[in-house]
């Protein structure tokens, strides 16, 4: 009984650690709401065999929309739960050829084959998201950003109904 509670303690401490650290990194497991995906769609116009990342992917559930609509869909998530319940439902999707998570820092992942880019993240990491886009990102790029407008960038697009959360769309 007492290894038992202390293998149970150990998972409740590496589950919470890594969503500290997510969240320390500015990325809370903070999920967009199911009913603003169809939002995020309609911005991202998506065009089959477009790359999207999605940064701090949390459960999964806009990876797999976009891979749904056509596009090459990968994740990036740092917090063990989240990915898990990712990986999960993205090996129960029929899109899942399409679409990837992996257990890794966006910061230190390459976007520059990206067509679009999307992220719900705290703003006060914005400067250093935005030097990273500008620099990375191809002409052309897409990046949606929910909640949080990106200062010193003139939205193509603002998807904000009455009472919701707002979803704002770029282009490099």
């Amino acid at each position: 009984m007492t290894l038992f509670i202390f293998f149970l303690l150990l998972i409740i401490l590496v589950l919470a650690g890594t969503a500290a650290y997510a969240g320390w990194r500015a990325a809370p497991w903070a999920p967009t709401f199911k009913a603003d995906t169809e939002r995020f769609l309609k911005l991202a116009n998506i065009k089959p065999g477009q790359k999207i990342y999605d940064l701090g992917c949390g459960d999964g559930r806009l990876v797999v929309a976009a891979g749904e609509a056509g596009a090459v869909a990968i994740g990036f998530e740092i917090s063990l739960l989240p990915y898990s319940i990712a990986k999960w439902r993205i090996l129960s999707s029929p899109f899942k050829k399409k679409c990837s998570i992996k257990f890794r820092d966006f910061w230190r992942a390459d976007l520059s084959n990206a067509d679009i880019v999307y992220f719900f993240l705290m703003p006060k990491i914005f400067t250093k998201i935005k030097n990273k886009l500008e620099k990375e990102l191809k002409p052309g790029a897409k990046v949606i950003i929910y909640a949080w407008p990106m200062d010193g960038w003139t939205a193509l697009a603002t998807d904000c109904p009455i009472g919701k959360t707002p979803i704002y769309l770029y282009q490099i």
